[in-house]
């Protein structure tokens, strides 16, 4: 017994000598320890000869290690911030890069990842807030290195720029549509994240290691940072277009209604892509009120008729509204004075008519979802597809199909010289600028009239005030006098070209 307490005081002895030297960093090698065994035996006889054997005491191996436990503190790391425990959280491996900081380099470049389950819920802000959720260019990350990460962001691409197909449809489509769309697009991302992060060397994301039923899309929705789909980001994105392509298969939508208790419909029919309406139409403003008003006769009129009974209520919705916010343009184009207040207060009452006839609908307008007038406004401007109103997408002719230009001369010099003499001769234009291609023929135009402009002036002879008005300004401005007499001419003689018939949105 006494044996064993030398015994295990000497290696003691040993190990704390040993940790002792090494706090010397300059010394290479340890240090040699010696003790005279020899003594500690006689000692140790001695003590039984006299019978004073010490008993044998139980060790605290705490206070024996202490030095070395002392030691072994300092090189300790220091505790992780909450960040970075979020970030280095059980949803996946952690990953370190080539020592620099000393901290895990991932998270200097954070992922939003994974994408929600869409949802009735989250549906109209996955559609409205696609540019300003982030995506990941190719520079974001460093050119080697953070093979996870990257696998990561390409499946946040991938699912953003999909969901813009499905939400391109949802004009046109029924919002189960749209969500059925929506939650193929994200289930194809996490499972294709998913196939391609198990055929990597690497530690999986403990969701795709789920297999069974839904257990797998339910891990994936639960770690979703943001489910709701909110804005995260100031300013608008650029769109980052998929190398991979997406086919949408709506024959798998089975309408909902089966959950509630109710009958199972049959599959959704397929949505039409053939609707032709420009809607919504934009806010009226000072930059624009006055093309609203001259080109307002090339904007069409629909025609409800022509519509199914069934399923197309949106549809009919919206043609009525453009309708109405027409009709009211043209009372307040009459007026001399106020013109702008008139037709944005128009806007403004077929706007708040539109989003009260479409609350109690099946697919309701994501603006009419905001609680104040002024969001809903600023939501019905940034989807407007045509707001500055000089364009007309949905013309049938080709005169209302583009902006008006000096080559509608073409079309309207008959009209002009009948109705609209501007003292200009218009049958040269017709007869040197006509035949060319429409690329050309405006660039001819404008330069038959800075030459026109040097033989028309010293005469002296004209009838028209314009003309006259013209002629008194310096030579660099007639010809652009000139320009804006024959473009006024060209406006009106397109006005009171033959009256547009109803259109049909279903063209």
């Amino acid at each position: 017994m006494g044996w064993s307490v030398a015994l295990l005081a000497a290696a003691a002895f040993v190990l704390i000598s040993l940790s002792s030297a090494s706090e010397d960093e300059r010394l290479l090698e340890q240090r040699e320890v010696t003790f005279d065994i020899h003594k500690i035996l006689q000692e140790m006889q001695q003590s039984e000869l006299t019978g004073n054997v010490p008993m044998q005491e139980e060790l605290d191996w705490k206070e024996l290690f202490k030095p070395i436990v002392e030691q072994a503190a300092l090189l300790t790391p220091r505790p992780l911030s909450a960040d970075e425990l979020k970030a280095l959280n059980e949803r996946g491996p952690t990953m370190f890069g080539p020592r620099s900081a000393g901290y895990p380099p991932a998270l200097d470049y954070p992922v939003q990842f994974p994408p929600g389950r869409p949802s009735l819920i989250n549906l109209q802000a996955i559609c409205l807030y696609g540019d300003r959720r982030p995506r990941y260019s190719k520079s974001y990350f460093p050119a080697s290195g953070f093979g996870a990460l990257k696998r990561r962001a390409a499946a946040v691409n991938n699912a953003e720029s999909w969901f813009d197909i499905c939400c391109k449809g949802n004009q046109t489509w029924e919002e189960e549509v749209t969500l059925c769309c929506a939650t193929q697009v994200w289930e194809l991302a996490v499972n294709s994240f998913c196939q391609e992060d198990s055929s990597v060397k690497d530690r999986i994301y403990h969701c795709c290691r789920l297999t069974v039923g839904n257990k797998r899309l339910d891990c994936f929705q639960k770690d979703a940072p943001n489910p709701n789909y909110e804005p995260t980001e100031e300013v608008p994105l650029p769109p980052l277009p998929s190398a991979v392509p997406f086919n949408f298969d709506n024959s798998t939508c089975q309408d909902t209604a089966s959950s509630r208790g109710k009958k199972q419909k049959k599959p959704l029919p397929s949505p039409p892509q053939n609707v032709d309406i420009s809607f919504p139409p934009g806010r009226p403003t000072a930059a624009d009120i006055e093309s609203l008003c001259r080109y307002r006769k090339l904007r069409p009129h629909y025609n409800l008729k022509c519509l199914p009974h069934k399923g197309y209520g949106w549809l009919a919705r919206q043609s009525k509204t453009i309708n109405r916010v027409e009709k009211g343009f043209k009372q307040c184009c009459k007026r001399k004075q106020d013109v702008l207040a008139c037709a944005d207060g128009k806007w403004c009452e077929e706007m708040n008519r539109f989003c009260r006839e479409d609350k109690g609908a099946r697919m309701n307008f994501p603006c009419c979802e905001k609680a104040k007038d002024n969001e809903r406004y600023d939501c019905f401007q940034a989807r407007a597809p045509h707001p500055s109103y000089d364009l007309e997408p949905s013309a049938g002719t080709s005169a209302a199909a583009h902006e008006l230009s000096l080559d509608r001369v073409c079309a309207t010099h008959k009209i002009i010289r009948k109705k609209f003499p501007v003292g200009i001769p218009l049958q040269s234009f017709v007869n040197q600028c006509c035949p060319l291609s429409e690329d050309q023929q405006t660039s001819c135009i404008k330069d038959k009239l800075v030459k026109m402009s040097g033989n028309l002036c010293p005469t002296r002879n004209h009838s028209s005030p314009a003309l006259r008005r013209c002629c008194r300004m310096s030579a660099e401005e007639v010809s652009q006098c000139l320009s804006k007499i024959l473009m006024d001419a060209i406006s009106k003689a397109t006005n009171v070209s033959p009256q547009k018939k109803k259109k049909c949105p279903l063209s």
